[in-house]
């Protein structure tokens, strides 16, 4: 599909660098020039392309966002990845918690056979978003803080818990792009003073809800590796870093003795 010069211009002039890209994705997503026009007016304002569009694109999943979700980034296809790789062949239990959208959750059902999935955010938004991606799975999507919306009788059954969890420090929320800053949920971005205090309450409970041998990832960056190691450590988890230079990705993972 060629791109409508008219559209890429008004997406060059307002910064857009991909401009020929973005105008491609808003005339696939657009049924009416009406339609067309809005979401050019919506991403020369500044709205995430994502948002703007309705969907995006994560580990080969098309997976749909809306106003105020956190937008999946193309680095946590890393934790997907090394989260998909610690998951049984058949029934895994796995637990997306702090889960945005659902790409998460959406992609580790999608890799393995007769996963029980469940979801839990904090945000309404979110958890509306989740629902739509997860259905196919049959996954569950659960709203409230942490662990506790969550069906007691997942307490020890979980095989791989993938915790996305915000890690920007308070003081950094002004420095992000504008699109997150302006246009994404500030609970799926602040992390507290040095970025990690959720993490510190998801390592604290973690165990609690990790089968035997069941593992706990979440992204982090390089500098915050060895403090959210040491997070793990002290909730009972041996904990490891593992890198993607090229995709600038840290996770970190802790795992329940068997």
């Amino acid at each position: 599909m060629s791109a409508d010069p008219a559209v890429v211009a008004a997406l060059r002039v307002a910064g857009c660098v991909f401009a020929e890209d973005e105008a491609r994705l808003i005339a696939a997503a657009a049924r009416t020039p009406e339609q067309t026009a809005a979401m050019v007016a919506r991403r020369s304002a500044g709205e995430p392309l994502e948002h703007v569009v309705g969907f995006a694109e994560f580990a080969g999943l098309r997976i749909g966002v809306g106003p105020g979700v956190f937008v999946p980034r193309r680095r946590t296809e890393f934790l997907a990845r090394q989260a998909a790789a610690l998951l049984p062949a058949r029934g895994a239990v796995v637990l997306d918690l702090c889960c945005g959208s659902g790409a998460v959750g959406a992609f580790l059902a999608a890799s393995a056979e007769g996963v029980e999935l469940h979801a839990a955010d904090v945000d309404p938004a979110a958890v509306a978003c989740a629902r739509g991606n997860v259905a196919a799975a049959g996954g569950k999507v659960h709203q409230g803080d942490l662990f506790a919306p969550l069906p007691a009788a997942l307490r020890g059954r979980v095989d791989v818990l993938a915790a996305n969890v915000p890690y920007v420090p308070s003081g950094a929320i002004g420095l992000l792009p504008a699109e997150a800053r302006d246009h994404e949920a500030r609970v799926a971005l602040d992390g507290g003073a040095d970025g990690l205090d959720v993490l510190r309450r998801v390592a604290a409970e973690a165990r609690g809800w990790l089968a035997a041998g069941g593992s706990l990832l979440s992204e982090t960056s390089q500098e915050q590796a060895p403090l959210a190691l040491a997070a793990l450590r002290a909730g009972g988890l041996a904990a490891r870093e593992v890198t993607d230079e090229e995709m600038g990705a840290t996770v970190v993972i802790g795992t329940r003795p068997a």
